[in-house]
C-alpha cells in the first residue's frame, strides 16, 4: 500500500505547484503532488512555452522572407509547413514535461495522477487510474490554475471557434482570422498567424490594444501591427458570432456604434480566464471572489493548513508570479512546521514584470506614467528610441523604444516600459533595479555594455532627466 500521509500535498503541477513542491522537498518536507492531466500544467504543455516555440518559427519565417534586407539571397519559395511548425512546438512541450517528471523523481516528490478533491483543509481524495486514493497532510497547497473564458454566445468548439489551446494545434491554416481580445494571449496569436500569412483582424473592447501597458506602448504597437497588415479595431465589440459551414459570421460594433457583419474562416477568443476552483471542495474552506481564492500575503486561506497560489488566486495571472508564490508559501509552511532558518517574504506586486511575445515584443514592470500620476506622484519620464541605438540599427531592428518613469521627489524608479526586439530579455535589468529600490542615480552610474540594445535602457533613464546623449 502506497504511503498516503504527507507534510505537504500540492494540488496542481503548473509553474506554481511544481515549484512549490520542489521548494517544500528542498526544505526537508515529505511532499506529494496531485495532477489530473500533464506535469508542468498549462504553462509548459499548452501555454507560455509551446507558444514561444510557435512564435520562433514565425520569426524565422519573417527573417527568411526579408533576407534581402540583410544582403542575402534565398533561392526558391519560402513557405510555412504548419504541421511541422506545430510538431516542433509539441516536441518542446514534451521535453519540458519530461523535465518536470525528472525533477519530481530527483526531489523524491510522490506524484498522484488523477482528479483531486478536498474533503477537508488537509485531506483529499484522488480519482485516477488506480481508482480512488485518500491522502492526508499537515498542509495542502491549492494550485489548480485557470482556463480560457468562453464567449457566452459562442462556445469554443475547436473547429471554427478556438481558445489558445486549439490555436496551438491547428488542423488547418486559417485564411481569415478574427481575434477577440488584445491582451498578451490574443496579440501573440494574432502576431503568429499574421507572420504565417493569414489575414488577421483584432477586436478590442477597450480604447487601445494591450490595455494594461503604458499608452505610448499601446499606440506604438497598434501602428506596427497595422503596418504589418493586421486590421485593429479598438473600442469595438463582437455582438454576435454564428458558426457557419465555411467559418464564422461576426457582428462587430465599431467605436462609432456602427454594426457590420463579416465572414471569417476562424475565430480565437482571448477574453480572459476563469479560475479552476469549481468541484474541488473549496466551498466551505476558503473565501472566494468571482471564483478566485482569497489569500493573505503568504498564501494562507481562512482554513488552517490550507494554502493557495497562482492563477486560482488574485492576479496578475502570470507563470512567474505563481512560481514566486510557490516558494513563498513553501517557506511559510516550513516555518510553521518549526524550521527557524527560513524567512519568507511576501510578494511585491509592483515588481512583477509582464512580457508579450508579439512582433515587436513588449515588456514592462511597475507603474505606467498615467498610473503613477493617478497615484499622486510627481513624475519624471523619459523615452529613448531604438533608432538612436547602434546595435538595434545593425540588427535591422530599429523599431521600438524604452520609457522609464521616476518619482521626481525621490528619484525612485516607478516603472519601465519597452517595445521592440528582445525587450523581454532586457526588462529584468529594471526588475532587479526596482527590487533593490534603486533611484536614477545608481542607474545613471551603471556602465552598460556597448554595443547592445540594453544601452537604450540607460539612455531612457538619462532622458527622464534631460540628459540623453544619443538623441
Amino acid at each position: 500500500m502506497a504511503d498516503t500521509n504527507y507534510d505537504v500535498i500540492v494540488l496542481g503541477s503548473g509553474p506554481g505547484g511544481y515549484v512549490a513542491a520542489i521548494r517544500c522537498a528542498q526544505l526537508g518536507l515529505k511532499t506529494a503532488i496531485v495532477e489530473r492531466e500533464l506535469l508542468g500544467g498549462i504553462c509548459l504543455n499548452w501555454g507560455c512555452i509551446p507558444t514561444k516555440a510557435l512564435l520562433r518559427s514565425a520569426e524565422i519565417l519573417h527573417y527568411a522572407q526579408h533576407a534581402k534586407d540583410y544582403g542575402l539571397k534565398i533561392a526558391g519559395k519560402i513557405e510555412a509547413d504548419l504541421e511541422a511548425v506545430v510538431k516542433r512546438s509539441r516536441g518542446v512541450a514534451k521535453q519540458l514535461n519530461q523535465g518536470v517528471t525528472h525533477l519530481m523523481k530527483k526531489n523524491k516528490i510522490a506524484v498522484h495522477m488523477g482528479e483531486g478533491t478536498l474533503t477537508g483543509p488537509t485531506s483529499l481524495t484522488v480519482k485516477g487510474e488506480k481508482g480512488e486514493e485518500k491522502l492526508t497532510a499537515k498542509h495542502v497547497i491549492v494550485a489548480t490554475g485557470a482556463r480560457a473564458r468562453d464567449l457566452p454566445f459562442a462556445k469554443a468548439d475547436g473547429k471554427r471557434v478556438w481558445t489558445y489551446r486549439h490555436a496551438m494545434t491547428p488542423k488547418e491554416m486559417p485564411k481569415k482570422l478574427l481575434v477577440i481580445g488584445s491582451g498578451a494571449i490574443g496579440i501573440e496569436f494574432a502576431s503568429f498567424y499574421n507572420d504565417m500569412g493569414c489575414d488577421v483582424t483584432v477586436v478590442e473592447m477597450l480604447d487601445r490594444v494591450v490595455p494594461v501597458e503604458d499608452k505610448d506602448v499601446s499606440a506604438f504597437l497598434e501602428k506596427s501591427l497595422t503596418k504589418q497588415g493586421m486590421t485593429i479595431m479598438t473600442g469595438a465589440g463582437v455582438d454576435d458570432l454564428k458558426v457557419t459551414d465555411k467559418g464564422v459570421r461576426a457582428k462587430i460594433k465599431d467605436s462609432k456604434g456602427k454594426v457590420s457583419e463579416t465572414e471569417f474562416s476562424h475565430c480565437i477568443t482571448a477574453i480572459g480566464i476563469v479560475p479552476n476552483t469549481e468541484n474541488v471542495g473549496l466551498e466551505k474552506l476558503a473565501d472566494m471572489d468571482r471564483g478566485f481564492i482569497q489569500i493573505d500575503d503568504y498564501g494562507r486561506t481562512k482554513s488552517k493548513g490550507l494554502w493557495a497560489i497562482g492563477d486560482c488566486t488574485p492576479g496578475p495571472w502570470l507563470a512567474h508570479k505563481a512560481s514566486h508564490e510557490g516558494v513563498t508559501t513553501a517557506e511559510a509552511i516550513a516555518k510553521e512546521l518549526g524550521n527557524k532558518d527560513v524567512h519568507p517574504h511576501p510578494l511585491d506586486r509592483a515588481n512583477i514584470p509582464g512580457c508579450t511575445y508579439c512582433h515587436p515584443q513588449i515588456a514592462s514592470v511597475g507603474l505606467t506614467e498615467a498610473k503613477a500620476k493617478e497615484a499622486g506622484y510627481e513624475v519624471k519620464a523619459g523615452t529613448f528610441p531604438f533608432i538612436g541605438n547602434g546595435k538595434a540599427i545593425a540588427l535591422g531592428e530599429a523599431e521600438g523604444f524604452v520609457k522609464t518613469v521616476f518619482d521626481a521627489k525621490t528619484g525612485e524608479l516607478l516603472g519601465a516600459h519597452m517595445v521592440g526586439a528582445e525587450v523581454t530579455e532586457m526588462i529584468q535589468g529594471f526588475v532587479v533595479g526596482k527590487t533593490l529600490e534603486t533611484t536614477e542615480a545608481e542607474l545613471m552610474q551603471t556602465v552598460f555594455p556597448h554595443p547592445t540594445i540594453s544601452e537604450s535602457m540607460h539612455e531612457s533613464v538619462l532622458a527622464s532627466y534631460g540628459r540623453a546623449l544619443h538623441i
